[in-house]
């Protein structure tokens, strides 16, 4: 096993500082560390009380990385599977946001509150007086194509703003309803206490569902009303939960260690079909000029060189062209082979 350290890339590093926990405040200023260009996915188990960009943070800082972003945000009541992106793989995030998704949650009926979950206040409570028949009765109403309206509690902005900027102020704006698809929903009643009912719900979904809402109409379809005590995303664009490593873990491993862990960079372009270009076709193609050859139309393509082997970017074909979409540059594409080089050298 070699005792070098990690690549450092060409770049100079840029000053930082550790992220403070959520509700952490005053205290010291954490020291500058220098930053350093880092490639590839780290699959995060996101903390219970974390905003995902809190935890984004939190792992940039953990890493020294120069640029980091996420794939959608899970709230602060959520944990599970939050794919972070670095370096160029930054590039190709907005596929992690077109993903379906799958979750395990749990609604507790009998109660709603202002905001679909627990963290709301207490608007109405009623009786809870349902059957397991009756939960397998309501299911088919919310699997397939359904309209969802967007709760007020959320990120999606109207007229430059986000709902819950709203929301916050106590108002209340009109949202239309949008279309999203539920794959699959598995309903289970279960007892919390001698007091309390509630539904263990699995939900495969697409993009853009709002699970929180998801509990609530079922709750409404129940006439007894339901928020979320418990939201757990279990899978994310192939990505799985047993994937995924917690901010402990990485808190408690050497810096050579917490590399270890990420994905290449291609990890979030596995479901794009690969093409590859010999040296000259390459050099082309990374400056956006469109190749030639038999490819049939293909709507999602990963480009690699083949001298050496590397992910140059991604593109699409029609007609027998090779057309450049999202492309890596030559420093990144030489920072990235010299990080999996070193990963290969000390594994």
């Amino acid at each position: 096993m070699s005792t070098a350290g990690p690549p450092q890339g060409a770049m100079a590093p840029l000053g930082g500082r550790e992220p403070r926990a959520a509700g952490e405040r005053g205290g010291p200023r954490p020291a500058r560390v220098p930053r350093r260009p880092v490639h590839g996915v780290l699959l995060l188990d996101k903390p219970l009380g974390w905003s995902s960009n809190d935890a984004l943070q939190k792992v940039k800082w953990l890493l020294r990385a120069e640029k980091a972003g996420h794939t959608g945000t899970l709230d602060p009541l959520a944990t599970g599977v939050l794919p972070l992106c670095f370096g160029a793989a930054t590039k190709f995030s907005q596929m992690q946001l077109e993903a379906d998704k799958e979750y395990a949650a749990t609604a507790l009926l009998g109660t709603r509150t202002s905001t679909g979950d627990a963290e709301g206040d207490v608007i109405e409570v009623r009786p809870v007086q349902v059957t397991e028949q009756d939960v397998a009765s309501v299911v088919p109403r919310f699997t397939g194509p359904i309209l969802q309206t967007p709760p007020m509690h959320s990120a999606l902005k109207k007229d430059g703003k986000a709902l819950y900027e709203y929301a916050r102020a106590g108002l209340e704006v009109e949202r239309a309803p949008r279309a999203v698809t539920i794959h699959a929903l598995n309903a289970e009643l279960a007892l919390v206490d001698a007091t309390k009912t509630a539904i263990n719900l699995i939900v495969k979904c697409s993009k853009g569902t709002y699970i929180r809402t998801l509990g609530e109409d079922i709750g409404l379809a129940l006439g007894c009303g339901a928020h979320l005590t418990r939201l757990r995303r279990t899978a994310t664009g192939g990505f799985t939960v047993a994937q995924c490593v917690t901010l402990e873990a990485l808190e408690a491993m050497t810096e050579e260690e917490r590399l270890a862990c990420l994905l290449p960079v291609d990890a979030l372009l596995e479901r794009h079909t690969p093409v590859m270009l010999d040296s000259e076709n390459a050099g082309r193609f990374l400056s956006g000029m469109r190749r030639r050859g038999s490819w049939p139309d293909m709507d999602a393509v990963a480009v690699y060189g083949t001298q050496p082997q590397a992910l140059l970017g991604t593109a699409h074909t029609k007609a027998g062209e090779l057309i450049p979409g999202r492309l890596l540059s030559p420093l990144e594409i030489a920072q990235s082979q010299a990080q999996q080089a070193w990963k290969q050298e000390v594994a």
